[in-house]
C-alpha cells in the first residue's frame, strides 16, 4: 500500500480513535462526594494515580501506522540527505539541483531492495546536463562518503547530440541509436574493450552494464554499451561515444575494475524531465522531486 493511502487510513483512524476516547470518558460514571466526605478528604491519604485508562483499538492503530510511516521514511530521507549534504562537498558542479540527490537516492534504493548484489559500495555517477567540456563524472565511496575521484571527462554517445552540441540532449534505450541512455546501472564483469576512433583501432578494459531502469536502459547489454578507455576522452574534452560513458584510458584502468562486479553507475541528465519522475530508483518510495527537495 502507498504512503498516501496509509497516512489518509490512519488519519481517519485516529480521528475515530480519539472521539472514541472522549465518548468513553463523557459515559463514564463520576462519583459524587457527599458532605462528610468532602470535610474528611484533608485527613485521607494521598490516593495513588489511576491506571491509564486503554486507549481505543483504532487509535493504537493509526498511531502504530503513523509512527512506522514516519520513522521508516524519515530514517531514510535523512539517511539521503545526509550522504547528499557530505558528498557534495566534492562536487564542484551540478546542471541540477536534484542531480546528487536523485544518484544518491537511486544507490540506496536498489542496495536496499538488493543488498546482495550490490556487494560494492562505489558509485559511478555521470551529470550529462554539463557539457562535454566540463569535467562531468565522479566516482564516489558510499560507505565512508567520500569522493574517490573526480570530476573528470566522460563521453556521450554521437546518437544523443550533434559534433557542434557539447551537452547531450537526446536519450534512447533503442538498438542502433548510439545515444545515451539515463538511469541507474549495475557494474558487472570486466574484459578486453576493443574500439576504432580516427581509422585506428584501440583496446582498453571494459565493463559490462545491467540496466536497472526499465524501458530506460534495460537494453544496455545487448546494445553493447559499457563503460572503457578511449582515446578520444583526454583531460580537456570528452568525445563522442556509441553511448558508452566512456573515460580516458589511465583512468579507465584505474577505476573500472574497482566498481566491477557489484558497483552502480547513475547516468543523469535534466533534459528528460519525463525520465526524472519515473525512474523506479531515483524516486523510490520517498515520491516526488518536490519531496526530495523540500528535504534540502
Amino acid at each position: 500500500m502507498k504512503r498516501d493511502n496509509l497516512l489518509m487510513i490512519a488519519a481517519a483512524a485516529l480521528t475515530v480513535g480519539v472521539t472514541g476516547a472522549l465518548a468513553n470518558e463523557a459515559a463514564r460514571p463520576h462519583p459524587v462526594a457527599s458532605p462528610a466526605a468532602h470535610m474528611s478528604a484533608k485527613a485521607a491519604p494521598v490516593a495513588q494515580a489511576p491506571a491509564a485508562v486503554p486507549q481505543p483499538m483504532a487509535l493504537q492503530a493509526a498511531r502504530a501506522v503513523l509512527n512506522g510511516v514516519g520513522v521508516e521514511s524519515g530514517a531514510r530521507l535523512t539517511k539521503v540527505q545526509s550522504a547528499v549534504n557530505t558528498l557534495a562537498r566534492g562536487v564542484k558542479r551540478q546542471s541540477d539541483p536534484n542531480a546528487l540527490t536523485l544518484a544518491v537516492q537511486a544507490y540506496y534504493s536498489y542496495k536496499t531492495a538488493h543488498p546482495d548484489e550490490v556487494r560494492k559500495p562505489y558509485l559511478y555517477f555521470v551529470d550529462y546536463g554539463l557539457d562535454s567540456r566540463t569535467p562531468r563524472g565522479y566516482v564516489f565511496d558510499m560507505q565512508q562518503l567520500k569522493v574517490v575521484e573526480g570530476p573528470f571527462m566522460v563521453a556521450h554517445g554521437r546518437g544523443s547530440a550533434a559534433p557542434s552540441e557539447g551537452r547531450p540532449s537526446r536519450f534512447s534505450n533503442r538498438n542502433g541509436s548510439n545515444a545515451t541512455s539515463l538511469g541507474l546501472y549495475l557494474a558487472q564483469e570486466t574484459y578486453r574493450f576493443t574500439g576504432k576512433t580516427g581509422g585506428r583501432r584501440y583496446s582498453s578494459v571494459g565493463l559490462r552494464l545491467k540496466g536497472l531502469s526499465g524501458s530506460y536502459n534495460s537494453k544496455a547489454r545487448a546494445r553493447g554499451v559499457v563503460a572503457h578507455g578511449a582515446p578520444y576522452v583526454t583531460a580537456s574534452r570528452a568525445g563522442r561515444s556509441e553511448g558508452c560513458p566512456a573515460v580516458e584510458p589511465a583512468r579507465a584502468q584505474r577505476l573500472l575494475p574497482k566498481i566491477a562486479n557489484g558497483g552502480l553507475v547513475f547516468l543523469f541528465s535534466p533534459l528528460d524531465r519525463t525520465w526524472m519522475r519515473q525512474d523506479p530508483w531515483a524516486n523510490g518510495d520517498l515520491g516526488s522531486l518536490d519531496q526530495l527537495a523540500s528535504a534540502e
